[in-house]
C-alpha cells in the first residue's frame, strides 16, 4: 500500500486527457459528487483545474469499497489509479476530461467536511451574505477560481509589459502622512508618538513624483490603496491599482505605452486583440454628446443641444430653463416609438431617481407629427426645427432635459444608458475603448464658493493657460487624460507640475495658503526645488479591469476577500471593538459606548 499522505500528486484533476490512458496517476482534491451504480462507485474529484471521474471497484479493495459509500461532498481525497478510456456511451463531451476516467487502486480521506452552508456549484444561486461569511468555501467554486486566476494572469501580463518598457517596480509606504486628495483618509494612531496619526495611502501619488525627482525615470507598482468613502458595486474601501510614472514624457507617449499595456492584458488573458490606436475625445465633446466624461460608445443615442430651436419657445419649462442660463437638450432613440406608455412612465421615474424634476418625451408619428404630453406646445416652425436638429423620423422617440447644464447632463447620461438597455442596443461582446482628454483644471463648488481640483492639485495646467490661473481659473485646461471602456473609467492620469512656482500658484487658486501648503506638502515643495524633471503618469484600477476580463458586474467577485457595502468583512467580523487597554496604549478613548458599537 502506498501512503498517499507523502506521495506527490502526478496530475491535476482537470488536466487528464486521452493521451494519459495507460498511465498510473495520483490525484488529490475535493469530492464534488458521488454516484453509486450497482457494483461501482463513481466520484467526481475536483481541484482548481477541473473535474476528473474516478471509479472505485470492489475487486481492487473490498474493505475500502465499503468505506467509499460514506464519501460526501467536499471531503478531501487522494486517489491512485490507472487512466483508461471511458466505456462506449459514457463519454461526457461537456468536460475536458470527459473521455477518460481513473480506476482507483488506492484512496485516502485526508479530511472530512461538515454540513456546508451552500453547495460548491456555480450553477446554484447563493445569497451574497452567505458567500461572504464563508468566503473560503465560495472561493472553491469554479467561477471564483477562474476570477482569481484571471486576476493573477492580468497582473503577470502587466509586469511583463512594463518590465519590457524599462519600468522599475518600487514599493512605496503604506503608513503615510494624511493629505487631502478628495476622499477621507483611513487613520492609524501612532503608539510611539502619542496624539499623532499615520494615514493609509489613497494612492502613491506624491511618492511616485518623488521617485521621478530621485532619478528613477520609469516606475510602476501594483499598489494597495485605501479610501474611507461610501461603497458602490464598483468600489471598495481598499483596492488595488497599477500605479505608473514616467520622466520626460509627452501625453502621446504615455497613451501609446498604456494602449500597449491594455493590448497585452487582453491578448495574454483572453486571446483578444484590441484595435489601436485608441480614439480620443475631449472632455467637452464627451459631455456635449453623451452627458458624461466616461461615455459608453457601444451604442449611439447621442445628445443634441436644442437651445437655438427653443430660444423663443412658448413652452414655459424650456423657456424658463434657457432664461436662467440653463440648457435644453434631447436624445433621439431610433425606433423608440414602440415603447409602451408604462415603459415611458418607468423611464420618467428612472430620470427622477437621477435628479430630474421631470422628463418630457415625444413620439414621431407616421405622418411626421408628434404625439406626447408636450406636443401641443410646439409651433409648426419649432416642430420642423426639432426634426432637423435631431434627425427624427417616424417611429422615433425623443426625450428632453431642461435645467442647468450639469443637471441635464447627469439625467440624460443616465437615461441614455437605460434606453439602450431597454431597447437591446448594448453589445456585451464589444470593447469600446476611448481616451477622454483636455479636462478642465478646476471645478467650482457653489456651496462653499471655491474652486476644487478636478483630478488632484498636482496636475499640470496646459502651458498656454498658465496666465489664467489667477484671473480666470474656470478657463484653465489640464494636461489630464482618462481611459474609458464601455462607460467605465479604467484609469486616469496627467502630466504633473514640476515647477515649484506653478505648484504654489495652483495651491493658491485652490484656496490653499502658503502656511497650509508648507504644513501638508512641504516635503514635495522642497523636492521640486531640487531639480525636478517634467514627469507624468497614470493609475488603473486592477479590480475594474478584472471585472471586464471575467465578465462580472460585481467588483466583489474579482477580489479574494472583499468588504460589503458597509465596509465590513463578514467572514472575519471586521471592523470590531478593541480592548480598552489597546486604546489606552495608543492614547485614545472612544466616544462610542461599548453597547452602542456595532457587533
Amino acid at each position: 500500500m502506498t501512503d498517499l499522505r507523502v506521495v506527490r500528486r502526478t496530475h491535476r484533476c482537470g488536466d487528464l486527457r486521452r493521451e494519459h490512458v495507460g498511465q498510473t496517476v495520483v490525484l488529490k482534491g475535493w469530492v464534488h459528487s458521488r454516484r453509486d451504480h450497482g457494483g461501482l462507485i463513481f466520484v467526481d474529484l475536483r481541484d482548481h483545474a477541473g473535474l476528473a471521474q474516478i471509479v472505485i471497484n470492489p475487486e481492487g479493495n473490498p474493505a475500502q469499497f465499503d468505506d467509499a459509500h460514506q464519501l460526501r461532498s467536499e471531503w478531501v481525497l487522494g486517489a491512485k489509479g490507472l487512466v483508461r478510456e471511458r466505456p462506449e456511451g459514457t463519454v461526457n463531451p461537456k468536460l475536458p476530461t470527459g473521455e477518460v476516467e481513473v480506476v482507483v487502486s488506492e484512496w485516502l480521506v485526508f479530511n472530512r467536511a461538515h454540513d456546508l452552508p451552500f453547495p460548491i456549484d456555480e450553477h446554484i444561486t447563493v445569497k451574497e451574505e452567505a458567500r461572504l461569511k464563508a468566503r473560503y468555501l465560495d472561493l472553491r467554486r469554479p467561477e471564483m477560481q477562474r476570477n482569481i486566476r484571471t486576476r493573477a494572469k492580468m497582473v503577470q501580463a502587466t509586469r511583463r509589459h512594463l518590465d519590457g518598457h524599462g519600468f522599475l517596480e518600487v514599493e512605496t509606504p503604506i503608513l503615510c502622512k494624511s493629505t487631502p486628495e478628495g476622499a477621507r483618509d483611513y487613520l492609524v494612531p501612532s503608539r510611539v508618538n502619542p496624539g499623532m496619526f499615520y494615514a493609509l495611502p489613497q494612492s502613491p501619488q506624491l511618492f511616485k513624483q518623488l521617485l521621478m525627482i530621485a532619478g528613477c525615470d520609469r516606475y510602476y507598482q501594483i499598489a494597495k490603496c485605501f479610501r474611507d468613502e461610501d461603497l458602490r458595486a464598483d468600489r471598495q474601501p481598499e483596492f488595488t491599482q497599477i500605479d505608473i510614472e514616467l520622466s520626460f514624457p509627452t501625453v502621446d507617449e504615455i497613451c501609446e505605452i498604456m494602449e500597449g499595456l491594455m493590448a497585452a492584458i487582453w491578448r495574454d488573458v483572453l486571446g483578444v486583440e484590441i484595435p489601436r490606436p485608441i480614439p480620443r475625445m475631449s472632455y467637452r465633446e464627451a459631455m456635449a454628446r453623451y452627458g458624461i466624461d466616461r461615455p459608453d460608445l457601444r451604442f449611439g443615442l447621442e445628445i443634441t443641444d436644442l437651445g437655438a430651436v427653443f430660444a423663443q419657445s412658448e413652452f414655459k419649462v424650456f423657456r424658463d430653463a434657457l432664461a436662467k442660463g440653463g440648457v435644453v437638450r434631447a436624445i433621439r432613440a431610433p425606433g423608440g416609438g414602440t415603447l409602451s406608455r408604462k415603459q415611458l412612465d418607468d423611464l420618467v421615474a428612472f430620470a427622477g431617481r437621477h435628479g430630474a424634476k421631470g422628463l418630457a418625451w415625444l413620439k414621431v408619428q407616421d405622418d411626421g407629427t408628434y404625439q406626447g404630453p408636450i406636443a401641443k406646445f410646439f409651433r409648426e416652425a419649432e416642430a420642423g426645427a426639432l426634426r432637423e436638429a435631431t434627425g427624427a423620423a417616424p417611429g422615433d422617440l425623443i426625450v428632453f432635459g431642461a435645467d442647468q447644464e450639469a443637471a441635464v447632463c447627469q439625467v440624460l447620461a443616465a437615461v441614455r444608458g437605460e434606453l439602450a438597455r431597454q431597447m437591446g442596443l448594448i453589445d456585451g461582446s464589444q470593447l469600446a475603448f476611448t481616451w477622454v482628454v483636455d479636462f478642465p483644471m478646476f471645478e467650482f463648488h457653489p456651496e462653499d464658493k471655491r474652486w476644487y481640483a478636478m483630478h488632484h492639485p498636482f496636475t499640470s495646467p496646459r502651458f498656454e493657460d498658465l496666465d489664467k490661473l489667477e484671473t480666470d481659473p474656470g478657463a484653465v485646461m489640464a494636461q489630464a487624460y482618462d481611459l474609458v471602456l464601455n462607460g467605465c473609467e479604467l484609469g486616469g492620469g496627467s502630466i504633473r507640475i514640476h515647477d515649484p512656482a506653478v505648484q504654489s500658484r495652483v495651491f493658491r487658486a485652490l484656496g490653499i495658503g502658503e502656511d497650509e501648503a508648507r504644513e501638508k506638502f512641504g516635503f514635495l515643495l522642497d523636492a521640486l526645488r531640487h531639480g525636478a524633471p517634467p514627469h507624468g503618469g497614470i493609475a488603473f484600477g486592477v479590480d475594474r479591469i478584472v471585472m471586464f476580463l471575467a465578465g462580472s458586474d460585481n467588483i466583489r467577485d474579482v477580489i479574494a476577500f472583499p468588504k460589503t457595502q458597509s465596509a465590513s468583512d463578514l467572514m472575519c467580523g471586521a471592523p470590531s471593538p478593541v480592548a480598552e487597554a489597546q486604546l489606552r496604549e495608543l492614547s485614545l478613548r472612544s466616544t462610542v459606548k461599548r453597547d452602542e458599537a456595532k457587533a
